[in-house]
């Protein structure tokens, strides 16, 4: 079994899927004229202003949600395991895609915005399956990539956090005999995939604003402590920290000794984990920018491109930093022996530590700096990141669960599956391997990636006038308020209503 899905895996993620979602990231930065970087300080401003209302939540609140999706263990296990498979270089194709997957980002969020609506208790709703309806006219395509966000981030993807939470916590408390204690590591893991669940059902059972609500508080305060944390890891090894760039550089474009052979590796899983951690094109951030209650569309884009600035430059780079200037991370070059693959170590800073096992890592960086405790704030971290992600990949499915509905209310038996659903995916991923649960979660994003990418490219047109739009009115001192009939947008049924 896991070798069929490994090998689906190998289809969906396949070199196309790379040079889609860089390709897509480089036109969209030529057509809005980099807007990621003439609009950056648009972005600041428009994240700590807005205002919410009974039927969307604030500006900051749809940032909070999008960014719980976004950090997950791909900030932390993510980054671990692409340094792993490609080296330092890794990294810096990482940079390359947040860059680029900024204007994606303004791009998909826009459209949501755009296409959004009211569901049937006055909420609001959107997402790629709104724009690719209203939009290109597909009612197919909508479903299609509804069904499969349903089934990617309802059962697939939160097993892969919940994995890592009992990964990192098991490595913890097994060290202080808790694991003779329950009955050994896989009861453990059992034990914590069931905690991890309860207080999962006990947000989402409250619905959008309770969890904008958690997210608004949990969010900034999480990512800002590993920051901090990095930040003193880097000063503790500052000798260390120009060898640590002129590795990433050199082995980024093949020029390094040792990592010159996998540069081809250090590209695609430079970009494959960038896209897992921003999920820039992804389609999951779009659910929550429809959310958000703004005057237009373009706010809620520019404050959604500035999440993937956040996410990958700050959040991704500390943990690589962490692992590159400790020297604790792992790198491995596929060979042929005997007819089959094996995994031959470049680097191993961590002997034993497999890539799949990324948290690990992380845990070891900082330990070798703050023993005795770093591993334990390592498996805190790992367990908010993982958990807000978890409790966002449930309003994304619970968003194209509504979608699927149409204008009636969603059954409330159907609502309660899901849930379920996810409740258990989240025990069953803590227990099971991590090599099958990262596997289920890459299907998941790849299948995703390739039905949002090529909707946008060719969906791009009501985001771009948007943008144009919205500087005009800049320009004229206005506060923009849109108008889609004055730009030609059809469809765009609640802000016709609204004007």
């Amino acid at each position: 079994m896991e070798a069929f899905f490994a090998w689906i895996n190998g289809i969906i993620w396949s070199n196309a899927l790379i040079a889609l979602c860089l390709g897509a990231g480089l036109w969209f930065s030529f057509r809005t004229r980099f807007m990621q970087v003439r609009g950056f300080a648009e972005m600041c401003r428009l994240t700590v202003t807005g205002q919410k209302s009974d039927a969307g939540v604030s500006s900051f609140q749809a940032l909070a949600i999008s960014m719980a999706g976004r950090m997950g263990i791909g900030n932390i296990a993510g980054v671990a395991t692409a340094i792993a498979y490609g080296g330092p270089g890794a990294v810096f194709w990482m940079w390359v895609m947040g860059f680029l997957g900024a204007s994606t980002s303004y791009i998909e969020c826009t459209l949501a915005q755009i296409y959004k609506e009211k569901d049937a208790e006055g909420r609001y709703r959107g997402g790629p399956a709104y724009y690719i309806e209203k939009a290109m006219g597909l009612k197919w395509y909508a479903v299609a990539f509804a069904v499969a966000t349903v089934v990617a981030t309802g059962l697939l993807l939160p097993g892969v956090q919940a994995n890592a939470i009992a990964d990192s916590a098991s490595n913890v408390l097994c060290g202080a005999g808790a694991c003779e204690a329950v009955g050994g590591p896989g009861a453990l893991k059992l034990w914590l995939g069931v905690g991890v669940a309860a207080v999962l059902a006990l947000i989402i059972f409250g619905g959008i604003k309770r969890i904008a609500t958690f997210a608004e508080v949990v969010v900034p305060f999480m990512a800002l402590a590993f920051i901090l944390m990095a930040v003193i890891v880097m000063i503790a090894n500052a000798s260390k920290v120009p060898a640590m760039f002129a590795d990433i550089f050199s082995s980024a474009f093949g020029a390094h000794a040792a990592f010159g052979a996998i540069i081809g590796q250090a590209i695609a899983w430079g970009v494959k984990r960038g896209i897992y951690a921003n999920e820039a094109g992804q389609g999951t951030g779009p659910h929550a920018a429809a959310a958000a209650e703004v005057s237009h569309p373009a706010k809620q884009g520019y404050v959604q491109a500035f999440a993937i600035y956040f996410d990958t430059m700050l959040v991704c780079t500390s943990t690589a930093f962490l692992l590159l200037s400790t020297g604790m991370y792992n790198t491995f070059k596929a060979v042929t022996e005997n007819g089959q693959q094996a995994l031959v170590a470049i680097v191993e800073g961590v002997p034993g530590v497999q890539p799949s096992e990324g948290a690990q890592f992380t845990q070891a960086a900082v330990e070798s700096v703050l023993p005795g405790w770093g591993a334990g704030f390592v498996a805190l971290a790992l367990f908010f990141f993982a958990f807000t992600t978890i409790m966002a990949y449930y309003y994304m499915a619970e968003t194209n669960l509504t979608y699927l509905a149409g204008v009636k209310k969603t059954h409330p038996l159907a609502t309660l599956l899901l849930r379920l659903g996810i409740i258990g995916m989240v025990v069953f991923g803590a227990y099971h391997n991590a090599a099958m649960a990262w596997t289920l979660g890459d299907i998941g994003v790849g299948l995703m990636a390739w039905l949002n990418v090529i909707a946008i490219l060719i969906l791009q047109k009501p985001a771009l006038l948007a943008l144009r739009d919205y500087e005009r009115q800049k320009k004229l001192g206005l506060d923009p308020v849109f108008d889609p009939e004055a730009l030609g947008i059809r469809n765009a049924d609640f802000w016709k209503a609204r004007g």
